[in-house]
């Protein structure tokens, strides 16, 4: 599923907008992601992580 699909269900879903950065967070936390952006400015940490709560659970059973 694309971060595009992904972003039009969760906005039908919640009516809120959904990050890009926040999928990718999840995805890095399931391990889906093959390598590390390489526009990144800190390798070691993320500046825009996905919100605990519903937003996170919600990707978690999707991307799984």
């Amino acid at each position: 599923m694309t971060y595009k699909k992904i972003q039009e269900l969760y906005k039908k879903t919640f009516k809120k907008t959904l990050k890009t950065c926040w999928i990718a967070d999840v995805k890095r936390g399931l391990g889906q992601t093959t390598r590390k952006s390489y526009n990144r400015l800190n390798p070691d940490s993320v500046k825009y992580p996905c919100p605990e709560g519903p937003t996170k659970e919600w990707l978690v059973k999707l991307l799984q």
